[in-house]
């Protein structure tokens, strides 16, 4: 691995040390293919609100600026699903308490790699992508992840969505104009790699799309997802519940959203979604 991939950035760092001084319970905001941290910042406010220090990483090398973002959209390219857990837990390992990590679409594969590896208070689990185990493939998955994997090459590259691949993919259960506002504000260009490992981690063995589930040291985990979901739709987030749910260890829970599409945490009703979360950390005494 790079540097990039095992050291956080400055501004990273800096919320670390702001949430160990806060002596508030930290939580952790874990983004997916196609957006920046950025796109949690709503919910950073919400959860400071409610008395929780927010953490929000970026992966590695992200740009620090839509605008940076989108005039270098090669920078992404080349970031695995490994690579990203290994930077995560960089950042949650140097916090003086466990946090509460929510993570969407592949950043709710990372969270439960995370909780897996035991540094999780709890979890939640939004829209995630298939991960090892994880067995449907609706069809909408497959279209809407057939802008990359149409291509063996784009494996290694950094690919950015048409406004209409967005649509489709993300913003399925918003209006036109909904839509093309989302994609305006928070779309950039995503790792081709960490597709191309979810369609293929369940003959390989050796997949870094895998999650630990049965650890006693989990902790509690909730997975939900919107019920017009097309990017991670609502069998796989149930196969990926059933696969949690086998932890003895801890509770697992499971909710669908109705009427919702996979922009669930960044579209005019992310409210509602972040409340869920924190109602359920609240209920698990965190």
């Amino acid at each position: 691995m790079s540097d990039s991939t095992t050291t956080p950035k400055p501004a990273e760092l800096a919320e670390v040390e702001r949430a160990n001084a806060s002596g508030k319970q930290p939580v952790v905001l874990v983004h997916g293919l196609w957006l920046l941290d950025s796109s949690w910042d709503r919910w950073a406010a919400f959860f400071e609100d409610a008395g929780y220090t927010a953490v929000t990483p970026g992966w590695p090398d992200d740009p620090e600026s839509i605008e940076d973002a989108r005039s270098h959209p090669d920078v992404f390219a080349g970031k695995s699903v490994g690579d990203v857990a290994a930077y995560q837990q960089a950042i949650i390992e140097r916090l003086d308490r466990k946090p509460a990590i929510i993570g969407h679409s592949f950043g709710g594969v990372l969270v439960q790699i995370l909780a897996g590896r035991g540094l999780s208070a709890a979890t939640c689990a939004i829209s995630p992508a298939p991960s090892r185990g994880v067995l449907p493939l609706p069809v909408n998955a497959l279209k809407a992840a057939a802008p990359v994997l149409a291509n063996p090459a784009n494996r290694a590259r950094a690919i950015t969505l048409t406004c209409d691949q967005f649509r489709f993919g993300f913003a399925s259960s918003v209006d036109e104009q909904e839509a093309k506002e989302l994609y305006e504000q928070f779309h950039v260009a995503g790792s081709g790699i960490p597709l191309f490992q979810a369609a293929f981690a369940n003959v390989n063995p050796g997949s870094e799309v895998k999650a630990r589930k049965k650890g006693e040291d989990r902790g509690p985990m909730l997975v939900l997802v919107g019920e017009e979901d097309h990017q991670a739709p609502p069998a796989i987030a149930r196969a990926t519940y059933k696969k949690q749910a086998k932890n003895q260890h801890s509770v697992t829970e499971f909710a669908e959203v109705p009427g919702r599409g996979h922009s669930i945490t960044i579209d005019s009703g992310w409210q509602e979604v972040a409340q869920t979360c924190l109602d359920f950390f609240r209920k698990v005494g965190v």
